[in-house]
């Protein structure tokens, strides 16, 4: 857990993530993420110069199997809020819309409830729990699938919700070291319970073949050659030279290198 503090202090610092007096909910989808942040994040409290308090939100979504009292018993014991809240994003993906890709609507549903009874509990942030691997799978993703450079932010305003922030405290945390830390307490974790994820695990389709574990095979084997290739990802997205750049977006306005050529080549004229 050290390293994983240490890190995530680093982000949280970095990134200019809490400030006295927040009040922050924890996304809680009971998988190794998200539970990790959980207990970092009680740790780091005991420590961490700034005052905040910590709430805890999971969202059932209707999937059979899915069972909240592992997480119940979890908070209790860490003195943390727990607010379960059921949806009906199970009846809505696959009986109402009957999704084939159900992954993004579902996520968005359960998004809204978070946002909600964080509002409703006086939150003023709420932190994901995604990590530094994410991250560097999301850029290659963007540009391998979708031909756009960008990544995921560390913290966001929501667009929904005013006042309300969108934190990311494991941005600097690596999933081998989450794993060593569950592996290291023998912790066992809630599965999605979706149906749709467990068709995606028990068929070889490739249709159903997770384009993030392509990226992730992909990283692997670059590493193999250059053992620096993840940090390298993670910094290019901080080192980006727009005039080395032919076209970017900004504020959802399209700039282009041609728009100010003649007068970057008086500059260099004179």
């Amino acid at each position: 857990m050290q390293r994983i503090l240490s890190h995530m202090r680093k982000a949280i610092e970095d990134y200019k993530m809490i400030e006295e007096n927040d009040k922050i909910a924890i996304c809680l989808s009971g998988g190794k993420d998200s539970i990790t942040m959980l207990h970092a994040f009680k740790a780091l409290q005991r420590f961490y110069p700034k005052k905040f308090d910590i709430i805890a939100i999971s969202i059932n979504p209707g999937f059979e199997h899915f069972d909240t009292n592992l997480l119940q018993k979890m908070c209790d014991k860490l003195e943390i809020p727990l607010f379960i809240e059921n949806s009906h994003a199970q009846e809505i993906v696959f009986d109402i819309r009957k999704e084939k890709n159900p992954c993004s609507l579902c996520a968005n549903l359960r998004r809204g409830v978070i946002n909600s009874i964080a509002v409703r509990e006086g939150c003023n942030k709420i932190a994901l729990g995604h990590h530094y691997d994410d991250v560097i799978e999301t850029i290659l993703m963007g540009m391998l699938y979708s031909a756009q450079v960008q990544t995921m932010m560390p913290k966001l305003h929501s667009t929904n919700f005013e006042g309300m922030e969108l934190i990311r405290p494991l941005y600097m945390v690596r999933e081998e070291d989450i794993k060593a830390w569950r592996d290291y307490n023998d912790l066992h974790f809630l599965q999605c319970a979706c149906k749709f994820t467990e068709a995606c695990a028990t068929t070889e389709n490739e249709e159903n073949l997770s384009k993030r574990k392509e990226i992730k095979e992909l990283i692997a084997t670059l590493k193999k050659v250059n053992p620096y290739v993840e940090g390298n990802i993670f910094k290019s997205v901080e080192n980006v030279n727009l005039d080395t750049v032919v076209a970017y977006k900004s504020k959802g306005e399209k700039h282009h290198f041609l728009d100010t050529y003649d007068e970057k080549s008086e500059e260099q004229g004179e």
